[in-house]
């Protein structure tokens, strides 16, 4: 008897049980396996340590996040496509394990110093003000960047919104 070579990881296991609950794997089994059934979206955190993972997730999940943030440049740096509308995401906690399903339903680029009041709203940090995004991003973005270019006030940052099909 032959014996899978890659057991199912955390991830595996999530998107098993999240595309069934969100409703991904409606197409007939005659049709074959679709790529949903094959292939999980890509799993990742948000911010750059532990901590920040498990506070950015559990806004997530608390319904007080809704969209995110990201410098241009890291995907420029990080040879990385910008994602689109329609793209799902595994949200990880701190310690790598799967907690949430999210669908990208926006992504605009503009430059750091015309984010508007409504995005910071709905990032859901802190005061949910444009001025506490600011110092919270700015601060960020200079600490945590992938590119060797630095922080300025009109660098391009992708603003990108979402929606939690399903979370655990």
């Amino acid at each position: 008897m032959a014996t899978d070579p890659t057991p199912p990881t955390d991830v595996d296991a999530f998107w098993n049980l999240a595309r069934f609950h969100a409703k991904l794997n409606a197409a007939p089994t005659y049709f074959g396996p679709t790529t949903l059934e094959v292939v999980p979206p890509p799993a990742w955190s948000f911010g750059a340590t532990p901590e920040q993972a498990d506070e950015l997730l559990s806004l997530v999940l608390a319904g007080e996040k809704t969209a995110t943030a990201s410098a241009l440049w890291d995907y420029e740096a990080d040879d990385e496509e910008l994602p689109q509308a329609g793209t799902l995401s595994i949200v990880l906690d701190g310690a790598g394990h799967p907690h949430a399903l999210i669908e990208t339903t926006d992504v605009t680029v503009v430059p750091f110093d015309e984010v508007d009041e409504e995005h910071a709203r709905l990032e859901g940090e802190g005061d949910k003000t444009l001025r506490h995004w600011r110092e919270v991003h700015q601060r960020f973005f200079t600490e945590h960047a992938a590119h060797d270019r630095g922080f300025t006030s009109d660098m391009p940052v992708v603003l990108e919104r979402f929606r939690v099909l399903y979370q655990a």
